[in-house]
């Protein structure tokens, strides 16, 4: 978990940038040609990963960009209860527990020994997908 770098200009809608010290993947990139006394710049829709947050900021295209690193992991379900889900990491062993999440639909295929996938950057995770069922 961490961060690399990269060059605004090379950016490209799905990739994933950090803006105001949140993950975000990209949903477009819009490029401005350099004018007389300036240089180009690049304006970079996103949406946070974990908050949902759309977020835009202005880069000149030759700006270094910090890029996290977004580890995709698998997890079992041990527990749900209240508003909690408690997993179990299936190559670590880890056991940690995570908000349930705001989509009632995948909520609701939230069972015990159901295998999810979870993203985990810059210290947060998330529940994507329910894999299969029990």
């Amino acid at each position: 978990m961490g961060i690399t770098h990269a060059s605004a200009g090379d950016l490209k809608k799905g990739s994933y940038v950090v803006i105001d010290g949140e993950p975000c993947v990209v949903l477009s990139v819009s490029k401005s040609k350099p004018g007389k006394h300036g240089a180009a710049k690049v304006r970079i829709e996103a949406r946070g990963i974990f908050d949902n947050a759309r977020r835009s900021k202005i880069f000149p295209a030759d700006a270094t960009v910090e890029v996290p690193i977004v580890d995709k992991k698998s997890a079992q379900v041990l527990n749900v209860y209240g508003g909690t889900v408690q997993l179990m990491d299936l190559s670590s062993y880890e056991t940690f527990e995570l908000p349930l999440p705001d989509d009632q639909e995948l909520a609701s295929k939230l069972q015990p020994g159901a295998e999810v996938e979870y993203w985990e950057s810059l210290g947060k995770r998330k529940i994507v997908r329910v894999k299969g069922g029990a």
